[in-house]
């Protein structure tokens, strides 16, 4: 992980206190979620059918875009934080290139960061636990401008406790693609830095000394799909991000992701998503995200 390319933004950050009224299902947002549990309990359980137990003493992470349903049947007190990694379109997360475990323990005193984290940043604080309050287009901009414009003093220490906390999941994070031939590792790593620009298979071939044909049976055999099924995958993934977090239009959001041809990129994205990018976006501003 290249820590000089990570800008972690915390949108959200509180404490909440709960009695069974902490039950959200489907929850969907373009960031990611850091829990400490102060007491009590709760589940949150995902679409591919794995129940994580959320207990006193632990830390928990939960990637953006990652559906899954909150459950609480009693009384749970947690600190919150919502993660938003900004960057340019042309950029690849870092957050897209690992895989942070769910759970780790926490720390002595990583209480002591919440609490900090809390008390230096009041206004971020959710009013309310209902999810149409805050997880929309417009709160995500306004929230972030927010962050943009406070002292730097402030920032500074918001994001190295942001760090910390981080760090805790890092440190056991793991490459998502472990790739042993060095010719697709780089094909992916350019794929992932070119996304706003022209690709073609015949280029990637070139790049990798590979005629075309040999070249996209061995990526086959290594990412179970073909060059260009990845390629349309990763740009779908950020035309989802900037259908939400921008106020932009369909058309160019495809130009942005080096789509020429808008028809084709709304066939792309109902296929690999299962609705329209307007829909989509219909979709995410009415859908609910649970603090």
């Amino acid at each position: 992980m290249n820590i000089d390319d990570f800008h972690p933004i915390a949108l959200s950050v509180g404490k909440a206190s709960h009695n069974a009224d902490w039950n959200w299902q489907n929850v969907c947002s373009p960031f990611s979620r850091i829990y400490y549990i102060c007491s009590g309990e709760a589940e949150v359980r995902f679409q591919s059918g794995q129940c994580i137990k959320l207990c006193p003493g632990k830390l928990y992470f939960i990637p953006a875009f990652t559906t899954h349903t909150n459950i609480c049947t009693g009384h749970f007190v947690h600190y919150y934080v919502h993660v938003y990694e900004d960057g340019k379109i042309e950029e690849q997360g870092e957050f897209d290139s690992y895989e942070l475990p769910i759970e780790v323990p926490a720390l002595e005193h990583d209480d002591l960061l919440f609490a900090r984290l809390v008390e230096l940043n009041p206004m971020l604080k959710l009013a309310e636990s209902d999810p149409d309050t805050y997880d929309d287009n417009h709160t995500l901009l306004h929230t972030i401008t927010i962050n943009k414009n406070r002292p730097v003093g402030l920032k500074l220490e918001s994001r190295g406790i942001l760090y910390m906390l981080l760090s805790r999941f890092i440190y056991n994070a793991v490459p998502k693609q472990s790739l042993s031939d060095p010719r697709i590792a780089e094909s992916i790593k350019y794929i992932r830095s070119h996304l706003s620009s022209q690709i073609s298979v015949e280029e990637l071939a070139s790049m990798s000394c590979l005629t075309i044909d040999y070249y996209i049976r061995l990526f086959r055999q290594t990412m179970h799909c073909t060059p260009l099924q990845y390629i349309n995958t990763k740009r779908i993934e950020k035309a989802q991000l900037l259908l939400f977090s921008q106020n932009t239009s369909v058309k160019n959001i495809a130009f942005s992701l080096g789509y020429d041809d808008v028809s084709y990129f709304i066939r792309v994205f109902k296929r690999i998503t299962g609705m329209t990018p307007n829909a989509y976006k219909q979709s995410m501003s009415l859908s609910g995200a649970a603090v």
